[in-house]
């Protein structure tokens, strides 16, 4: 399996920090926030990585990863030239993935616990894409997954009155199969391809397995996020559970 991390977009809701730097390079603990990314997927055993970023920053961003030496993995650089969604960022992935499955973590968001063995689950999977859940309370903020006893019913993209409190975190787990998928979505209102649309895609196919996530997550997009995701890792050292 191949890992892309997402570090792009503009941080518009961390100006002024993000006018000067990418908000993907903030100190989170003791540490560039993207360096619990690679972190997560190293410690995965997934040492091929692509990294996706802005033609703004995207220099910062290889001057702090490097080759992945000190990593102990490979590193791959793609730009972003134009923010059309998350799930157009990942469609610059098509050629670096080489048909293999992928583990895609958006660079802004922090796991206490490593995702390892929802990456072993996903392993096991013949087919199909995984996406990881947690409760949260502010569901609104996010995609959120309606759920029975067994499965997902839908996913919902920031909705206003939400059907759970479960949101769809920035891990998600894809066979080859999610280029082709992201070719066929249309815009959403925001005029974005959105990567909930590629999650139901794959759910009205039968193909969505999900996990629960352990300990503390967040998305660390926003001041009081980055505060709080800088308290999670500064306790554990920026150490993984």
């Amino acid at each position: 399996m191949n890992g892309v991390i997402l570090a792009g977009g503009k941080g518009n809701r961390l100006k002024p920090l993000t006018e000067i730097t990418n908000k993907h390079l903030l100190p989170i603990g003791r540490e560039p926030m993207i360096w619990h990314s690679v972190r997560q997927l190293c410690q995965s055993n997934i040492k091929n990585i692509l990294v996706i970023t802005s033609t703004e920053h995207m220099g910062d961003i290889v001057n702090s990863l490097g080759s992945g030496k000190r990593f102990e993995c490979k590193f791959t650089y793609r730009v972003q030239e134009e923010t059309k969604g998350i799930a157009a960022a990942l469609a610059l992935a098509e050629d670096f993935s080489s048909k293999d499955k992928i583990i895609v973590l958006l660079g802004d968001n922090i796991f206490e616990y490593s995702i390892s063995e929802h990456v072993e689950a996903f392993s096991q999977q013949s087919i199909g894409a995984r996406v990881l859940l947690k409760e949260v309370r502010d569901p609104e903020r996010f995609g959120v997954a309606a759920l029975d006893e067994k499965q997902i019913l839908s996913i919902e993209e920031k909705p206003t009155k939400p059907r759970s409190n479960y949101a769809v975190v920035g891990c998600y787990m894809y066979d080859h199969q999610v280029f082709e998928v992201i070719k066929g979505l249309k815009p959403s209102m925001r005029g974005e391809l959105e990567i909930t649309s590629v999650n139901n895609t794959y759910l009205n196919k039968g193909h969505l397995e999900y996990g629960f996530i352990q300990g503390n997550w967040m998305d660390a997009g926003t001041f009081e996020s980055l505060q709080e995701a800088n308290n999670i890792l500064l306790r554990n050292n920026n150490n993984i559970l």
